[in-house]
C-alpha cells in the first residue's frame, strides 16, 4: 500500500482585516480606492508555500474610494470599463519561499489584457483575539495603468493622472 499524498491545506480568508486596495496620484493629490467584492481560493502550507496555488477574483463594480461621482467614472470606458471588463482575475503560477518573503508568479488579467507579475509578500503569524492562529501576506505591485490600456483615451487621464498605479494587497486567514 502506497501513502496518499496529503491533501494542500486550503486557506479561509478573514474578511475583517484582508483588502485589495489602491493609489493612484494625479499632479495634486492621491487618489485612495479599494474593492469591497472578491473571491479568493487559496490553499498550500502557509509556512513554507508548499503546494500553493491562488486564484483571485475581484468584481471591478465594487470599486470605492469614497466618491461616488469619481467611482462612476472610473467604472466608465475612459477607465476601468466595468460593463466590459467585470472582474480582475489573478492566478498564480508559482510559489516560493525567499529570504523570508513568500513570492508569488502568476498572471493578471485587468482590464482585458494580461500579464506576468510577481508578487513579493511579507507574512505574519500570530494568535488573534480568539486564541486561534491566523496568518497574513502583505504586498504592494507597481502597474503602469497604460500596460493595461486603463485611462489611455481620458483626457482627465492625460492632463494630471500619473502613469504609476500601486496595488496594496492584505489577506489574512486561516488555513483549514
Amino acid at each position: 500500500m502506497t501513502p496518499q499524498a496529503a491533501e494542500a491545506k486550503k486557506f479561509e480568508i478573514d474578511p475583517n482585516h484582508s483588502y485589495f486596495a489602491f493609489t493612484a496620484s494625479t499632479v495634486i493629490f492621491d487618489v485612495e480606492g479599494r474593492f469591497t467584492r472578491y473571491k479568493l481560493q487559496a490553499s498550500g502550507d502557509p509556512e513554507t508555500g508548499a503546494d500553493g496555488q491562488i486564484r483571485l477574483e475581484i468584481e471591478v463594480k465594487s470599486i470605492d474610494t469614497g466618491n461616488k461621482t469619481r467611482d462612476k467614472h472610473l467604472l466608465s470606458d475612459d477607465f476601468l470599463a466595468a460593463t466590459k471588463h467585470q472582474k480582475i482575475i489573478f492566478t498564480s503560477k508559482n510559489i516560493s519561499k525567499e529570504a523570508g518573503k513568500f513570492i508569488v508568479d502568476g498572471t493578471l488579467d485587468l482590464h482585458g489584457v494580461q500579464k506576468d507579475v510577481k508578487l513579493s509578500f511579507v507574512a505574519t503569524s500570530g494568535i488573534n483575539g480568539a486564541g486561534v492562529k491566523e496568518y497574513a501576506y502583505k504586498a504592494e505591485l507597481p502597474l503602469n495603468r497604460k500596460d493595461f490600456g486603463i485611462g489611455a483615451d481620458s483626457v482627465a487621464a492625460k492632463i494630471s493622472l500619473k502613469d504609476q498605479v500601486t496595488l496594496r494587497i492584505l489577506v489574512a486567514g486561516f488555513p483549514e
